[in-house]
């Protein structure tokens, strides 16, 4: 087993500001230093999103930093990343994006066992206040149940 399967990278806000309808896997386009950076754990999701331009999907906002062994080749840690689907996929998220209130966020990053970054993305609806709310106390009366359970 190789040792970047335990890398994984997450978007925790999107939890709790969105409400995921659905989800796919893309691959991502890297450069060499990237992947290194991102196999060492250094990267973010946090306010990154996706908008899709010219029937191709581009992750924005993503912080991948620079490697630390890198030289002048080093990659610019906030650039447009492209993402890679087909085109089933791309029209589906295309279509469920124009609606109104939907958009399109990366939640997860992982490096899959062929050692490829892969991004897990949501079409996602965003929460209003009182239903953050109550994910906030769905959250506390679980963590309530664990605590009376475990005694």
């Amino acid at each position: 087993m190789s040792q970047h399967n335990n890398i994984l990278i997450k978007n925790r806000k999107a939890l709790f500001d969105y409400e995921l309808v659905e989800t796919f896997t893309a691959g991502i386009v890297l450069t060499g230093t990237e992947i290194k950076s991102i196999r060492l754990g250094k990267a973010s999701l946090v306010d990154t999103y996706c908008i899709l331009i010219n029937s191709e999907l581009w992750v924005k906002n993503m912080n991948i930093s620079e490697y630390f062994y890198g030289t002048y080749n080093n990659h610019d840690a906030r650039r447009d990343r492209k993402l890679l689907l087909n085109r089933k996929e791309l029209r589906k998220i295309g279509r469920m994006s124009e609606t109104t209130g939907f958009t399109v966020i990366p939640t997860k990053m992982f490096i899959n066992e062929k050692g490829l970054a892969k991004v897990v993305i949501a079409v996602a609806k965003g929460k209003k206040e009182y239903d953050k709310r109550q994910s906030l106390k769905e959250k506390d009366d679980r963590r309530d149940m664990d605590r009376a359970f475990k005694r």
